[in-house]
């Protein structure tokens, strides 16, 4: 990997303990978490599966980080981690539409927000000719890679979602990608100002195929290569949070277009001093939060900097190389350590 991914997954995991809190207070301040929720059930919004899967997850990694330091507060901890935790379980409620779970883990791998609009999308879908066929497994592959490194090594830019049930007893697959074009990410000024989209959906119809997503967001499919059962596909512009469906020109030059930032942000990435790298993708974990504050209308209003509060443990976790070994987690009630 060009970044160093566990160096910086640490740093942004401690940042967010140190301030999710405060961050998740003004938030539900200004917007009520359900209604925040409910914002990831419309197009075109980050409030997705992986983000709120994230809220809670970098909070209590962060909080393990300290914890194997010798530096967590436990009598401060418990307030401090019930605001995260009662954010996640108001937001992420409403994001699953009510239906009484809050992770994907909770339903069996169903993850629908866009139930809303399958019938508008299916509409839109067209059945594959070789040609069409070439050109969706082209600008997927265009747009996951380009995704992948733009976000430093974390596929979060694009998201899956259902399986959603069609009548005739196939399955519609959504992939929402985001954050293509200029966005809060510093570098995507220089590598992303001719992406033709900010965020765009694509709409697989697939036949013979079982699928589940996880709560990162990654569809698991039987069989695994299920790009050769797409029957139908579409692709959608969701600028102002309505689908418009792309032509075959415009996917075209939105495939081209990832290809060339792609370059130019590889590039970019293999110039930078190993501490520019580190503090890009902390900040890309640490703003996961960024979207909840962005439909509370005060993403702006919010101090984002980041290692701004973990400069006391900075010097001794940017030297992290690799991924630490340790004990495979049998219990899952061990993953963290408990609260008093």
């Amino acid at each position: 990997a060009l970044p160093p991914l566990t160096a910086y997954i640490a740093i942004g995991c401690h940042a967010a303990y140190r301030r999710y809190p405060e961050l998740t207070g003004a938030i539900a301040d200004a917007t009520a978490p359900e209604e925040i929720g409910r914002a990831g059930r419309k197009v075109g919004t980050e409030i997705d599966t992986v983000r709120l899967w994230s809220i809670v997850n970098f909070h209590l990694v962060g909080r393990s980080v300290l914890a194997q330091a010798g530096m967590l507060d436990f009598d401060a901890d418990v307030a401090r981690t019930g605001v995260v935790l009662d954010f996640w379980e108001r937001a992420s409620g409403a994001f699953r539409g009510g239906d009484g779970t809050h992770q994907a883990a909770d339903a069996a791998g169903v993850v629908t927000p866009f139930v809303g609009y399958v019938h508008e999308i299916v509409a839109s879908c067209a059945p594959l000719d070789d040609e069409a066929r070439t050109r969706m497994t082209r600008v997927n592959a265009l747009l996951t890679s380009y995704e992948f490194l733009l976000w430093f090594d974390t596929r979060s830019g694009y998201q899956d979602s259902g399986p959603y049930a069609l009548p005739d007893g196939r399955r519609l697959l959504l992939r929402q990608f985001v954050k293509l074009g200029i966005s809060d990410f510093p570098w995507s000024h220089e590598v992303a100002a001719d992406m033709p989209f900010s965020s765009v959906i694509g709409a697989f119809v697939l036949d013979g195929v079982d699928l589940s997503v996880t709560d990162f967001g990654t569809v698991v499919t039987n069989p695994e290569d299920y790009l050769g059962h797409v029957q139908e596909f579409a692709m959608f512009d969701t600028a102002g949070g309505v689908l418009r469906a792309l032509d075959h020109a415009e996917i075209d030059a939105l495939g081209a277009a990832a290809k060339a930032a792609q370059r130019a942000h590889y590039r970019k990435i293999a110039s930078m001093e190993r501490s520019a790298k580190i503090d890009a993708g902390a900040y890309v974990y640490f703003s996961f939060l960024r979207p909840f504050a962005a439909v509370a209308g005060i993403a702006d209003a919010l101090d984002w900097t980041v290692p701004r509060d973990s400069m006391d443990l900075y010097p001794f976790l940017s030297l992290i190389e690799g991924m630490p070994e340790g004990p495979a987690v049998i219990d899952p009630a061990e993953y963290y350590p408990p609260i008093p």
